[in-house]
């Protein structure tokens, strides 16, 4: 059936209604309308029926069972909230109406989708990897509490502890755990309690809260305080509302407890548990004392074996000192033979090489030797006599002295050298004529060439 149909049939009311129906959930499916419920009414079987209004006008709503299990919150007659669903008609009644499939109080919408967009970032930056979180286990002996001061979180978690572990130690760092001054509270009590750890030997934290609406839980969504926990070298547990309650801490947060008592349970040991780790202990250590102290008696065993008596040793040694002193007099005595040995062969080598036989042998030669010294020496000064005579004749035939002797002479300039022509004695110059005889000094007063 069709519109154009609608023309030339003749319809029925259901047949009008269903067509209606299809054409309206057709057009408006998924779609948010807030406003405030008036005349909420809940079936047996768990389905609500109620209607949302606003000044001008008002739209019939249904949520099913399986919706309604799903809203986090409990709904009431004035509450403004926000529904998404379907827009359908009743065909029974023909009413038009909206089937709700999702409800949340006005503003968690805003709220919900800030949420999932700092999760995504966050996590796209690692905040949520679990390769950095710190191990949180129940051995801890000094764990700050941060919350606030008078909330049932506090009397949840002191009282798990004191029935668990009473000795465990606790130090509460108070906070607001909802309004504008929250988020930097609780920022400021991780930064402390990290930075006096040491001072105050904490070992781990537990920061949350009670349940409550979106909104009340809305401190524990802040990314300040998400990059606080993310800081934090103390390990730190998120213990924020209700198991179903999910908050950005409890993604950041090394371990998520579902409520502050399950923190405390995660975080502790019970007296008997712990009782039950020491006699396991206990036992551990004896069986090793025992170990122990069976190895030690088979080493003294085996020492006491081998360990003799001083008076036995004392012989040994006095033997084998006599075997020594026998061994070492065997030894010096053939040491002492072949060095006596030894001596008389040099002896006899240095008698059979001593210089006076030498000095024998060569007595007879050395007694004509004087005479043949004399002998050589005269005719060997009788060679250079002769030979110095030769030269002398052949350096004074050759000697400038003796061509000066028959009537030469030789002219010298102002540097001594000799003056060969005329043309190096100018007028004026100063020369010297080297005689046989001696030397004259005279002044160039000219010059003439032949």
């Amino acid at each position: 059936m069709s519109l154009q149909d609608a023309e030339q049939d003749v319809w029925t009311v259901s047949q009008l209604n269903r067509l209606a129906r299809r054409l309206v959930e057709g057009g408006f499916s998924g779609v948010r309308v807030e406003g405030e419920i008036s005349g909420l009414k809940k079936s047996v079987p768990g389905h609500w029926y109620f209607t949302l209004k606003d000044r001008n006008a008002q739209l019939d709503c249904v949520m099913f069972r399986g919706a309604a299990a799903r809203v986090h919150f409990n709904p009431g007659d004035g509450d403004q909230i926000t529904a998404r669903g379907d827009l359908t008609i009743y065909e029974t009644r023909g009413r038009f109406q909206l089937n709700a499939t999702a409800m949340e109080a006005a503003g968690a919408g805003e709220l919900r989708r800030a949420f999932e967009l700092l999760k995504k970032r966050l996590q796209a930056e690692g905040l949520f990897d679990g390769g950095r979180k710190k191990p949180v286990g129940a051995g801890f002996r000094h764990i700050g509490l941060i919350t606030a001061e008078s909330g049932a979180a506090l009397r949840d978690i002191l009282s798990v502890f004191r029935r668990r572990f009473p000795a465990i130690r606790l130090t509460l760092v108070p906070v607001a755990v909802q309004g504008e001054q929250a988020p930097r509270q609780i920022c400021q009590a991780i930064e402390t309690a990290n930075a006096l750890r040491h001072k105050l030997g904490l070992e781990a934290l537990i920061v949350g809260r009670g349940g409550g609406s979106a909104e009340d839980l809305q401190a524990f969504n802040e990314e300040s305080v998400a990059r606080a926990i993310f800081a934090s070298e103390l390990p730190v547990t998120s213990a924020v509302g209700h198991e179903i309650d999910f908050s950005i801490a409890d993604f950041v947060a090394d371990l998520r407890a579902p409520t502050p008592s399950a923190a405390a349970e995660l975080m502790s040991l019970s007296q008997q548990e712990y009782s039950d780790l020491l006699r396991a202990q206990l036992g551990k250590l004896q069986n090793r004392m025992r170990q122990q102290l069976a190895h030690r008696c088979d080493r003294l065993e085996l020492t006491a074996r081998r360990l003799r008596s001083p008076g036995r040793r004392l012989q040994d040694h006095a033997q084998t000192l006599d075997d020594f002193s026998q061994r070492i007099q065997r030894a010096a005595g053939t040491l002492l033979g072949g060095k006596r040995q030894r001596v008389n062969l040099l002896g006899q080598a240095l008698r059979h090489n001593s210089p006076m036989r030498r000095v024998e042998q060569l007595r007879p030669a050395l007694v004509g030797a004087p005479l043949r010294l004399r002998r050589a020496l005269q005719s060997r000064i009788q060679r250079d006599h002769s030979r110095l005579e030769s030269l002398s004749r052949s350096l004074h035939a050759t000697s400038p002295l003796h061509t000066l002797a028959r009537g030469y002479s030789i002219t010298l300039d102002e540097s001594n050298r000799v003056i060969r022509n005329v043309d190096e004695a100018s007028p004026g110059a100063r020369i010297t004529t080297r005689l046989a005889d001696g030397s004259l000094h005279s002044t160039v007063t000219g010059s003439e060439s032949t």
